[in-house]
């Protein structure tokens, strides 16, 4: 197993975290971030306005987001071109239990294939439609809405392969892209109970996240609330 931590280099205060995280990692190393600010960096990727698949999305890509997305696209070709079958993949804002992780990873070792795309998430929030494996207090399930945020998990080199084919163009951040199963046959799991937290407060605040006006949140709120309705009525179901 290897295992790859998206940083980048430019970002002094997150440097100790991505480093820690090398440490705490299998056979982990630092993978350079796409900066979605940079012209000449994202110059090969083709944006459009949320309107490339149903539901539409509802709000402009940030810069953050893009270069989110480019950063993780260059992760799953790395799989494929060097045909590594599995790989943890993480974000530099990632803190881990090692030995919650450790026995999250055996876990996903005795299951776990390069079909397989398996979010090891922060937030323990989705709902299982089945539960594929459990011990003591983890499970693996296939939830059915899939949750958000990229912060940690498990990829599959066939899975990467998937999801290459399916974003050669984007036009909504990796996360969202990621919840449509539907539209890239690649169904998501979740295991939870990793222990796994977000530390992005403690080095630096998030690369994402910003704060509208009032008036401008409560419309987003409106938009995001019709956005995940749509999700709600096409779970991912368990296979016959």
């Amino acid at each position: 197993m290897r295992s790859f931590v998206i940083h980048m280099s430019s970002s002094a205060a997150r440097r100790p975290n991505a480093e820690k995280l090398c440490s705490d990692l299998p056979n982990a190393e630092l993978f350079e971030a796409v900066n979605g600010r940079d012209p000449a960096q994202i110059a090969d990727v083709a944006l459009f306005p949320g309107n490339l698949h149903h539901p539409e999305y509802p709000f402009k890509l940030r810069p953050a987001e893009i270069g989110v997305f480019e950063s993780h696209r260059r992760l799953w070709r790395k799989l494929v071109d060097e045909k590594i079958d599995m790989a943890i993949i993480t974000e530099d804002d990632l803190r881990i239990e090692p030995i919650r992780m450790a026995k999250a990873l055996k876990m996903l070792a005795a299951f776990a294939t390069p079909e397989h795309y398996i979010r090891i998430p922060v937030k323990q929030r989705e709902v299982a439609a089945q539960v594929l494996a459990k011990t003591n207090d983890q499970r693996l399930i296939l939830p059915k809405v899939i949750g958000l945020q990229c912060v940690c998990q498990l990829v599959g080199r066939r899975a990467a392969e998937r999801l290459l084919a399916a974003t050669d163009k984007i036009d909504r951040p990796v996360d969202t892209f990621l919840q449509m199963h539907w539209l890239t046959g690649q169904p998501i799991l979740s295991l939870q109970g990793s222990g796994n937290q977000e530390v992005a407060g403690e080095i630096g605040g998030s690369t994402i996240q910003t704060r509208p006006p009032l008036g401008d949140k409560l419309t987003r709120e409106f938009k995001r609330a019709a956005y995940r309705a749509y999700l709600h009525s096409h779970p991912q179901k368990p296979a016959c």
